[in-house]
């Protein structure tokens, strides 16, 4: 009788838990060993500020998640996971009044940019329309395993060569060259920007647009939606589903060595000394982790590659409970789930430039969100959570933190005026407290590594397996791997399958 194969999975991280189950299905006996407390890695939630608000600690809004051809593969929701809708998808805020809106319907929004910019809302209908239509092919593309061929040749055959040379073309742009292909005002510009934003890369920055246009592709497709109950849910989604099929998971458990024997993976050392053994071991670690871990084991040409792995900025996050929803002048942004917030189209890109000049903006460019209008279970009847983040040069110290908490509160206060008068109690998340609540993320660095346009395709390193460490037996699962950051489980996958079909073809 065949011997089980035994996995080990080092974190316990959305990736780590969907490769943990890509290899449960296939028979492995695979386990999870997580450095924290807690399951989740990034994708968690605590009250961080009073009893009854729950606060999503890092992840929060998850489109990719929703779009993900990985997660829609398991029965996530026979585990307890919901997805809840805002009224509007985004709004951005400006200051005189008006808040260009990202909705489901590519019509709603095409309205809601015309009654700001007038013809600017039809320019965008007729870009995104046939993006739309072939939403299942390019997000195959997006979020597919190395190299995406099949999402690729399906993107081929609907868009055709004219489509695909248009597809190349937005592929290599900065925002700031899609905006003005496609708008003749301020506002949809800066709308445009804020979304190119959810990545490291400024709207001056090749590969922007398609950053900006992919998640605005997402919104019209599926939604930017939040687990019931906090980020949380998606997490106890998946773990529970690991658990139906035999997986396990164990908390506490730092992973300080992996150990070879000969030449391939023999297994991993924990804290104290403790020795588990492994056929297979996938790390959810970012790049320069892993190079922590396996630097007695791994080749020295990939560690010299992987060293060359750059992170992304940091960040720093302010979660508030409130009295009562933030008092946006601006209609959409009342409605809407989540709010880009920096003003016009100029400003953020002086903001972004701050911070790549290593200084800390007088007028920082927000992410925000306010999850608790549409999923009342975020916060005691009546009250309210919400939340902001920004980008920083580094780590900065307790008077840095302080100004800066000042200036992202000044923000929002300047397009919600009252704001600060309905904040019962608010929780600040400096870069380097959100690295010790979560290694991985060095600095606030939430994306797993910087998104520059040359090291998005070759992730982490220029590989045509780039799940693969150079150590038979260990596999790279994690936001450092292709395609990328965001919560949607496919390098976690993609890795499991790749240590998965190694064992095939060894056997065979």
């Amino acid at each position: 009788m065949a011997k089980t194969p035994r996995a080990i999975i080092v974190g316990g991280g959305q990736n780590g838990l969907s490769a943990a189950i890509t290899l449960a299905e296939r028979g492995w006996d695979a386990q999870v060993l997580e450095a924290t407390e807690h399951l989740g890695g990034a994708v968690r939630s605590a009250e961080l500020t009073e009893p009854g608000f729950v606060h999503d600690v890092y992840s929060a809004v998850h489109p990719a998640a929703v779009s993900s051809p990985v997660f829609e593969r398991w029965p996530l929701r026979d585990h307890g996971l919901r997805w809840v809708h805002p009224p509007v998808v985004m709004a951005h805020p400006l200051d005189d009044g008006t808040a260009p809106a990202l909705h489901r319907s590519v019509a709603d929004t095409r309205r809601a940019l015309d009654a700001i910019a007038p013809g600017d809302g039809s320019s965008w209908e007729a870009f995104i329309t046939p993006y739309v239509a072939k939403f299942e092919a390019f997000r195959r593309v997006m979020l597919g395993k190395f190299p995406p061929v099949t999402g690729g040749l399906r993107l081929a055959a609907g868009l055709r060569i004219s489509g695909l040379l248009e597809f190349a073309r937005v592929l290599l742009s900065p925002a700031s060259g899609l905006a003005n292909d496609l708008f003749r005002h301020d506002a949809p510009s800066a709308w445009l920007y804020g979304s190119a934003l959810h990545s490291d890369v400024g709207p001056l920055g090749s590969g922007s647009g398609i950053a900006a246009a992919y998640l605005k592709l997402m919104g019209h497709a599926r939604g930017w939606p939040s687990p019931a109950g906090g980020a949380q849910e998606l997490t106890n989604a998946l773990a529970s589903h690991l658990h139906s099929l035999g997986g396990r998971t164990r908390t506490g458990a730092q992973v300080t060595r992996i150990v070879a024997a000969g030449d391939r993976v023999g297994g991993v050392e924990l804290a104290g000394g403790e020795r588990l053994s492994a056929d297979v071991v996938v790390a959810d670690l970012t790049a320069g982790r892993l190079t922590e871990v396996a630097r007695e084991v791994l080749p020295s040409e990939m560690l010299t590659k992987l060293r060359r792995f750059r992170p992304g900025p940091g960040t720093f996050k302010l979660d508030w409970a409130l009295d009562d929803p933030i008092p946006w002048s601006a209609d959409p942004a009342r409605r809407a789930g989540t709010v880009h917030v920096g003003g016009s189209a100029g400003e953020i890109a002086r903001a972004v430039a701050e911070v790549e000049l290593g200084n800390w903006p007088e007028r920082p460019f927000l992410l925000a969100g306010q999850q608790s209008l549409a999923d009342p279970l975020r916060a005691p009847e009546g009250k309210h959570t919400a939340w902001a983040y920004t980008r920083t040069p580094g780590y900065g110290d307790a008077a840095v933190h302080e100004r800066h908490a000042e200036r992202v509160e000044a923000q929002i206060e300047r397009f919600a005026p009252g704001f600060r008068d309905r904040i019962i109690a608010c929780h600040v998340g400096t870069p380097s407290g959100l690295e010790a609540g979560n290694p991985n993320l060095a600095a606030g660095d939430v994306g797993g590594g910087s998104y520059s346009l040359d090291q998005v395709v070759f992730r982490p390193i220029p590989s045509l397996a780039p799940y693969r460490t150079g150590l038979r037996g260990l596999y790279l699962g994690s936001a450092s791997a292709f395609p990328g950051g965001a919560v949607h489980g496919v390098p976690g996958h993609a890795a499991a399958l790749a240590a998965h079909r190694d064992r095939q073809i060894r056997r065979v």
